[in-house]
């Protein structure tokens, strides 16, 4: 393997832990632009999930899709990144808990939570 990329087995215990990371700040309020630690919008909690971790995210959703190594439904695992989108059009980001669901920071006047996949139009990426 060529230095500086990570295996897959890597990659998939840098997402569990992330994961986990999300999970733990389950009923976190919702913050518009918020990153952490104790308020989030969408992007900013994923992006604090896999710096605890060691791994580097840009800022918005959609940089966070165009940084990912885009997986298939069938391939997607626990910790990867769910990206909900219209047209071309990235609009929200969530991390994958497993059995369909996400961790995410929905919206204004919510928490951090578990929540099923709610749309069809989705993508994945894996963080490298």
């Amino acid at each position: 393997m060529a230095p500086g990329l990570t295996s897959e087995a890597e990659a998939a215990t840098h997402g569990t832990k992330a994961l986990k990371i999300a999970a733990s700040k389950k009923g976190s309020p919702y913050g518009y632009g918020a990153a952490g630690p104790s308020r989030f919008d969408c992007s900013g909690l994923t992006l604090y999930s896999y710096k605890r971790v060691g791994k580097k995210l840009p800022r918005t959703a959609a940089q966070q899709y165009n940084k990912t190594r885009h997986v298939s439904k069938g391939n997607r695992t626990r910790g990867d990144l769910v990206f909900f989108h219209s047209g071309r059009n990235v609009y929200h980001v969530g991390i994958y808990a497993g059995k369909g669901k996400i961790w995410h920071a929905p919206k204004r006047g919510t928490v951090v939570r578990l929540e099923k996949i709610w749309s069809k139009s989705v993508w994945y990426g894996r963080v490298r």
